[in-house]
């Protein structure tokens, strides 16, 4: 179905802008006017504009969540409820979405099946609990198990960009730094050097050729890295084997890696638990958090794991021969299995890693910051010592 952009003026007469599915103009009329709204001008979206509708923040789903479980509760019927969300929202985006589903539901389709025509916004894990909270008449209980998730999942984000983003601002200032001192002042001092008229030492001749490198090249040492990555990104997309292969060096790495695994297998921990607890069987639920890892090297563990327990092994069991978990989170499954919560084992697993992951950017923080600081304090030690080498050689002669 075509995307329209439309300008549209609410009962209040204000214009209002906004984007949203229709077969052509007249229904897209007809589909604003169930939203209260009298189409002003209205165009089909171009193919090559179609990614620059925008995300919709996970803060929306959870309100979403939200006051959905709190319309259910006040036994508000689905449609009405909805309605009224969608009436009160102020994301363009997430709004024509909810407009979206209102129309399916009104169209004859479950709440799942509206939610999973609106791909990515509601991803595999969220339509498949919805599904099974229709299915059980708990769907109140799952709204609610998925705000706590969401809330969490957020949390996490958040302290995922607090481990990387004080490293990547100072790694900016150190290449900044190294800029300016190669393309400005190394050039100046290479003139005042060169006119004492002395041979020179090995690691002033490489500094001042790394300078002219600079220099003359610039632009390649600026283009050089987004090239480099423009082709990797290429590359794994179109080589599923190269993916995988990075996937695992990224868990390789020092420091960052161990707590990208742990990210990873808290999230997936966390899914699992919230898709077993509401009543979906384990197969599925493995199946449907593979998605979730975000990671190639972890998705062929989860896939191995989901063998295993196609082929009668318990669940401990699978986890182990896969060897995702370290043996402390092995044996909080089995206790977990054996006494039929296992559920409640893996919430704990997730609780086990989220420690860790929280301590972990402590410590890389706090790490990092003496490391980069010895980077810079190192290039500003190696120009000092190439340029003042030689004037201190030139001092001692005089002296003599």
């Amino acid at each position: 179905m075509p995307l329209y952009t439309y300008k549209a003026i609410n009962p209040d007469g204000r214009a209002v802008h906004g984007r949203i599915d229709a077969l052509n103009i007249v229904d897209l009329e007809l589909r604003l006017r169930r939203m209260e709204l009298d189409l002003v001008s209205g165009q089909p979206v171009s193919q090559h504009s179609l990614f620059s509708g925008g995300r919709v923040p996970r803060r929306e789903i959870i309100n979403f969540c939200f006051h959905l479980e709190q319309l259910l509760e006040a036994n508000v019927p689905l449609l009405d409820g909805l309605t009224d969300l969608r009436d009160s929202l102020e994301h363009p985006r997430f709004r024509e979405v909810v407009a979206s589903l209102v129309e399916a539901i009104e169209g004859g389709q479950t709440l799942s099946q509206a939610l999973e025509m609106q791909h990515p916004v509601f991803d595999r894990v969220f339509v498949s609990l919805i599904r099974a909270g229709e299915s059980s008449g708990r769907l109140p209980d799952i709204l609610r198990n998925l705000i706590d998730s969401l809330k969490w999942e957020d949390e996490l984000a958040a302290q995922t960009k607090k481990a990387l983003i004080y490293p990547a601002v100072v790694a900016i200032v150190v290449i900044i730094a190294t800029f300016f001192l190669m393309i400005y002042m190394v050039p100046q001092l290479k003139q005042f050097v060169k006119s004492m008229g002395q041979q020179l030492p090995l690691q002033t001749e490489l500094l001042f050729f790394v300078s002219d490198l600079f220099v003359a090249r610039w632009y390649v040492f600026l283009l050089l890295p987004l090239l480099l990555a423009g082709g990797l990104q290429l590359l794994l997309r179109s080589n599923p084997l190269a993916r995988i292969r990075f996937d695992g060096l990224k868990l390789r790495l020092p420091l960052l890696g161990e707590i990208l695994r742990k990210v990873i297998l808290s999230r997936f921990a966390n899914t699992f638990a919230l898709l077993y607890s509401s009543g979906i069987p384990i197969l599925e639920s493995i199946r449907t958090t593979q998605d979730v890892a975000g990671n190639q090297a972890i998705r062929q563990g989860l896939e191995r794991v989901e063998q295993l327990i196609g082929e009668g092994q318990n669940v401990t069991t699978a986890f182990q021969s896969a060897g995702l978990f370290p043996p402390l989170v092995i044996r909080m499954l089995r206790i977990g299995e054996g006494t039929g919560a296992l559920d409640r084992a893996l919430n704990n697993v997730s609780y086990f890693y989220n420690r860790d992951v929280r301590e972990s950017v402590e410590k890389v923080q706090q790490l990092i910051e003496p490391m980069l600081t010895l980077l810079l304090g190192a290039l500003l030690g190696w120009i000092m010592l190439s340029v003042l080498g030689p004037v201190y050689d030139v001092i001692s002669r005089i002296r003599i």
